[in-house]
């Protein structure tokens, strides 16, 4: 990759220009990853406080920074055929999306041979509709301890079943990620109330 390569002033979103200058950390890494992702058809855009880029209106791609590596995480990832063989789960828990680890500025340079075509795939598939698929909520764990409880009051498995799917997996996710039987009681019951009020983890 030319090493002064510069960005397509034309595409760039002020409200990245303004996070790039911000960045502490991964700054020369995220500028070579940017000026690959504008050399694409893809649109710059700033959600939920970080570069997103989109395609139609829909994301594709947004750019995540950890302490120990930075990451462009596809939210589709799971559709992409990825002969690379670079693609990661951000978690156990992740389903449809996959990102692309950076741990120096090599990596990025390093993906320059590979990335516009996992970002053609991306896209091509967005505009077909194609969308990864999720577990069923039955598929997740029930801690014994939320299965206690409802035994003790079918009237709180009733309140639980009655939440949204994604509200329950959320509970389910949080209540079986404590690795104590007592911390994961402890956590039932401190939102029992919100679960009997129809509302999730972070409503």
């Amino acid at each position: 990759m030319d090493k002064h390569r510069h960005l397509d002033t034309a595409k760039r979103n002020q409200q990245v220009d303004d996070y790039a200058a911000e960045l502490t950390t991964w700054r020369d890494e995220f500028a070579a990853m940017r000026a690959l992702l504008l050399e694409t058809e893809l649109v710059e855009e700033l959600k939920w406080r970080k570069p997103c880029y989109t395609a139609d209106g829909k994301n594709i791609v947004i750019f995540q920074p950890f302490k120990e590596l930075a990451a462009l995480l596809f939210f589709q990832g799971a559709l992409l055929t990825d002969p690379h063989h670079v693609l990661r789960e951000q978690g156990e828990n992740s389903q449809s999306a996959l990102r692309l680890e950076f741990r120096r500025l090599a990596d990025v340079r390093q993906a320059e041979t590979f990335l516009g075509d996992y970002i053609q795939e991306a896209i091509e598939n967005a505009r077909a509709g194609r969308t990864a698929p999720r577990k069923a909520t039955a598929e997740y764990p029930y801690p014994e301890e939320l299965l206690v409880r409802f035994d003790q009051d079918p009237r709180f498995r009733e309140a639980f079943e009655a939440l949204t799917p994604g509200r329950q997996r959320g509970y389910l996710l949080h209540f079986a990620d404590a690795k104590q039987s007592a911390t994961r009681a402890a956590r039932i019951e401190r939102y029992e109330g919100r679960i009997f009020d129809g509302l999730g983890l972070h409503d």
